[in-house]
């Protein structure tokens, strides 16, 4: 039996080697061992700021998939891991050639998580939540996580759970040419689109600025469309009304990860009730904190640290 959650959320996490110092990975002497994904990437920041959440998604039946169910869990998240004989935990490689360029290796055809189907979807625990997120990434995976990202959409409508879809585009998948109209399809089934500048225009084509791209999803039903812009801040366009925040400033480590994090900042706050402005505020705090360590999850804050952005005295005591 599923313990019901507040978010469920589903998608391929891998396990995650880089190079502790940067320079060729040719000539690395050796690597680091974690896990990463953006969906539980999402899941770990959402639970950190104190809202319950489940993650599903295919793993070998192999050491690595022991290390992200693991690691997983231990962030007090409800996990339905599901162990695949028949195929491999997938794996990303990080290469960070200087400090500030960094290039991540996908080996993840055929992988355990690309075998996701619309039968391994938690259907009860789906009916029984506030909110669904998916992310782009899923579909691209392969035609049967496709269809199981599209069944899980179709569960949650029928059940009236909020649906959130943020397009996470990754090239290393497929084209803009092909991403493009399955952005759309799940866009008119969503009622919250998170997305990059260009990843809204795989979607809906260029616009003027970030306002006019969320407007231009918008018009194809979500009734939230949240822009993100990184050291720029955001925009959205939320219930027919233009807003904007700005970033919060801060010197970046490792960008990796933030664009998650600022979606579980703007999900856990929609569901505590707050207004659109604290949504956004906290949404972009929890996506700069992302960015002042490295790794793609471990820099998540807890609630009670977001004030620490704000604070002019490094030292607690």
């Amino acid at each position: 039996m599923t313990t019901s959650t507040d978010v469920v959320t589903m998608g391929e996490t891998m396990a995650l080697m880089k190079a502790e110092t940067p320079g060729p990975l040719a000539h690395a002497r050796s690597l680091g061992l974690g896990m990463g994904g953006a969906e539980t990437n999402f899941a770990i920041a959402l639970k950190r700021l104190g809202t319950s959440v489940t993650w599903l998604g295919r793993v070998g039946q192999d050491s690595l998939g022991d290390l992200v169910l693991r690691e997983v869990a231990a962030e007090g998240i409800t996990t339905l891991g599901i162990r695949d004989a028949e195929a491999p935990t997938g794996l990303m490689i990080k290469e960070r050639r200087t400090l500030e360029h960094l290039k991540v290796w996908y080996y993840r055809s055929a992988s355990a998580g690309s075998r996701l189907a619309p039968e391994d979807v938690p259907v009860d625990a789906i009916r029984n939540a506030k909110l669904l997120h998916l992310t782009g990434i899923t579909p691209g995976l392969s035609e049967s996580a496709y269809e199981a990202a599209m069944f899980a959409m179709s569960v949650a409508r029928e059940a009236g759970v909020t649906v959130s879809f943020d397009l996470n585009y990754r090239a290393a998948l497929w084209t803009e040419d092909k991403a493009g109209p399955v952005f759309r399809k799940f866009i008119e089934r969503a009622d919250i689109i998170f997305a990059g500048d260009d990843e809204a225009a795989i979607a809906v084509g260029h616009g003027a600025d970030s306002l006019d791209l969320a407007h231009k999803i918008a018009a194809l039903g979500p009734e939230q469309v949240i822009i993100k812009n990184g050291p720029l801040g955001c925009v959205g366009v939320i219930d027919g009304s233009a807003y904007r925040q700005e970033a919060v400033r801060i010197n970046a480590v490792d960008t990796v990860g933030a664009g998650d994090a600022f979606v579980a900042g703007y999900i856990s706050d929609l569901l505590a009730g707050a207004s659109v402005e604290d949504r956004l505020l906290t949404a972009v705090r929890t996506g700069a904190f992302a960015c002042l360590v490295p790794g793609d999850w471990e820099g998540m804050p807890r609630r009670n640290e977001l004030g620490l952005l704000d604070a002019s005295e490094p030292v607690a005591r």
